[in-house]
């Protein structure tokens, strides 16, 4: 009974060191070799400051810029508290905060054209990096009043940062927000 008990303890130790601590450090350290920026977190710098991730939503609140799906993970884009909210389609608070997002995108583009959804609905992460390209067409025109642009020239950048389908059959069409923004501002500086 105790060689029994002995080989037990020792496998288990062994498995939990080589599952546990060895396996894990292999896969990153060849993660990192394969994929370096993609196992960083695709970590954006401008100047040589980190300003964010291409994989997690920031807010953007100011006119001149394009705006992020909302985000109901803790004070908003919290990954840390990355939920979404969690209330059903039929509920009253829900449909509220849908009535008062569309009510403010209304009032802020000016636009008498259908809200499209994702600027009104948070994601199930609540940290969504990515709106539609109708999202973000929906935004050029105050974009380019704003920055002093044609609406064309606008239009034309959404395009160019539109990331297709995958394989062009997997997932929707989407533009990353910080991407589209950093580019807008290459575009031409902050007003």
């Amino acid at each position: 009974m105790k060689k029994l008990i002995t080989t037990s303890i020792l496998y288990t130790a062994i498995t939990a060191v080589l599952l546990g601590i060895v396996y894990p450090l292999a896969v990153t350290g060849l993660a990192h070799l394969i994929y370096p920026r993609q196992a960083a977190g695709e970590l954006i710098e401008k100047n040589g400051q980190l300003i964010g991730s291409s994989l997690i939503g920031q807010s953007f609140t100011g006119p001149t810029y394009f705006h992020s799906r909302p985000s109901a993970a803790g004070t908003g884009y919290d990954a840390s508290s990355s939920s979404g909210s969690n209330l059903a389609p039929t509920s009253k608070a829900l449909i509220d905060n849908v009535k008062a997002r569309v009510d403010a995108s209304v009032a802020a583009e000016k636009a008498t054209a259908a809200v499209p959804v994702d600027l009104v609905t948070a994601s199930a992460s609540g940290l969504d990096p990515d709106i539609t390209p109708a999202a973000a067409l929906y935004q050029a025109p105050r974009i380019a009043q704003q920055r002093h642009l044609s609406e064309a020239a606008v239009e034309d950048l959404v395009r160019q940062h539109t990331t297709p389908r995958q394989f062009g059959l997997l997932g929707e069409p989407r533009v990353n927000v910080l991407e589209l923004n950093l580019a807008l501002d290459a575009l031409t500086p902050n007003r």
